[in-house]
């Protein structure tokens, strides 16, 4: 007989971060993440992590997405195959239509499970790797070129081969930061700059113009994410190629930024695709279309992080410089071993599963209330 989902544990997490972040005008000094932990009827265990953006509103915040598992998706899956995922998430969907988070947390768990069972690791799941190292990329905040430049020190000293800059919608302080830091890191760096939608098209233009000389491998998301007519003139006329990322929420809005011919690079992580089977099949549309992708999320918790990097290793058409640098920001983790990536690159991990275990009184320390 197969072993059924007997148990489905849900821990609403508040990691601290080690400094006060702000992206895209939001601030937070705390990442609140879910944990959720599947049990098989023959003891077998999966784990996963949800982190919602830090400009995540309801019904998408982590303590919602928390309460959605524990409250309707956990009842109705006990006594189910844990390893039947698309039929997992079809009933999950269905129950929380509203919250697609909440059903990422519980496929991925699903399949962190199964991938126990059979003592392969979660890249062997979806193909296996083809990569053996992974490398990440650093980040340079929206500050006055002394202390951008010193940020872009750091990350280049520590061993990153690649960082973005963040921008607003000023030319002459966005353009002298980015040079500023072009000159301080030298030529063999890789430098983004991220907008966070902060700019109009002629904003836009003026930055790309002001920086031409910059040598930018990318320009992220410098417009609404609504506004592909606005992406497609930035990269028609801007001279920097454009990346989409607040503009793919899912494989259909992926579908319509490659339609609009607007971008010459897409990014998304596991819970922006909508689950790791999803997120696969998005990599593949993307390389069809040409289009290379920047994989992951920047407020991860390890367990997150790790399902990033194993899917990164799966294809060669993922750009290094992972963007799932979670473990960089926040001051702990929930896990008995702590993922380092503060030298910018990793040996691809190895499992079974994510190769993680949970750490009891670290889910406790941590816990948020969770409200009915």
């Amino acid at each position: 007989m197969t072993a059924t989902i007997s148990k489905i544990e849900v821990f609403s997490i508040g990691m601290p971060l080690v400094g006060t972040f702000t992206s895209g005008g939001v601030s937070k000094s705390v990442t609140k993440c879910v944990v959720v932990r599947v049990t098989d009827s023959d003891g077998a265990t999966g784990i996963s992590s949800i982190d919602p953006s830090s400009t995540a509103k309801s019904p998408h915040t982590g303590p919602e997405l928390a309460l959605a598992i524990r409250d309707r998706i956990g009842p109705a899956l006990i006594g189910k195959d844990p390893g039947h995922i698309n039929q997992i998430c079809e009933m999950a969907s269905k129950l929380t239509p509203s919250q697609p988070g909440a059903v990422v947390g519980v496929e991925l768990a699903c399949i962190e499970l199964v991938c126990r069972r059979r003592g392969i690791a979660l890249h062997d799941y979806v193909g296996g790797a083809v990569l053996d190292r992974l490398q990440f990329n650093g980040w340079v905040g929206e500050l006055p070129p002394e202390e951008a430049v010193a940020e872009a020190l750091r990350w280049k000293n520590a061993g990153f081969k690649s960082m973005k800059i963040k921008v607003g919608n000023d030319a002459g302080k966005d353009s002298a930061r980015v040079k500023a830091v072009r000159e301080a890191v030298g030529k063999d760096i890789k430098l983004r700059m991220d907008a966070n939608m902060q700019c109009n098209v002629d904003q836009a233009l003026a930055l790309c113009k002001a920086v031409r000389s910059c040598d930018m491998q990318l320009f992220e998301q410098p417009v609404h994410k609504d506004d592909l007519a606005g992406l497609a003139r930035i990269r028609r006329e801007g001279g920097i190629p454009i990346m989409a990322d607040e503009s793919i929420s899912d494989h259909e809005s992926l579908i319509r930024v490659i339609k609009a011919d607007c971008a010459d690079f897409v990014k998304f992580g596991i819970k922006q695709a909508g689950g790791l089977l999803q997120t696969a099949r998005m990599l593949a549309t993307a390389e069809a279309a040409g289009l290379p992708v920047v994989l992951g999320h920047g407020f991860g918790l390890d367990l997150s992080t790790t399902a990033e990097i194993m899917l990164a290793a799966t294809s060669r058409n993922v750009v290094p410089g992972l963007e799932c640098v979670g473990p960089l920001k926040v001051v702990d983790t929930v896990a008995k071993t702590r993922l380092d990536i503060s030298k910018g690159s990793i040996a691809l991990p190895s499992g079974p599963g994510l190769g993680i275990e949970l750490d009891e009184e670290k889910l406790a320390r941590y816990a948020l209330p969770m409200d009915h």
